[in-house]
């Protein structure tokens, strides 16, 4: 894990695989207790990266989606007009 690019460099797709290979060799349970610690720190990052980032999409879809729905006070304009 020397030459791994730090968690805020990667893209999504790209930490989201890394996250997968992780969870695939702790499974495994091939790993020595030191590189097992080590691999789950960073998966840890990465899971808080990843979840940070959705949440973000989310939020900015939220507000997308705001913007096209009618307001409250347009239906009504509508009605008395």
């Amino acid at each position: 894990m020397s030459d791994v690019k730090p968690v805020s460099e990667l893209s999504f797709k790209e930490g989201l695989f890394e996250l997968d290979g992780i969870v695939r060799s702790l499974e495994s349970g091939q790993l020595e207790l030191e590189e097992s610690i080590k691999s789950y720190e960073r998966g840890v990052e990465l899971l808080g990266s990843l979840k940070s980032r959705l949440d973000e999409a989310q939020q900015k879809v939220s507000v997308l989606m705001g913007e096209l729905e009618p307001d409250a006070g347009d239906e009504i304009d509508e009605k008395l007009s």
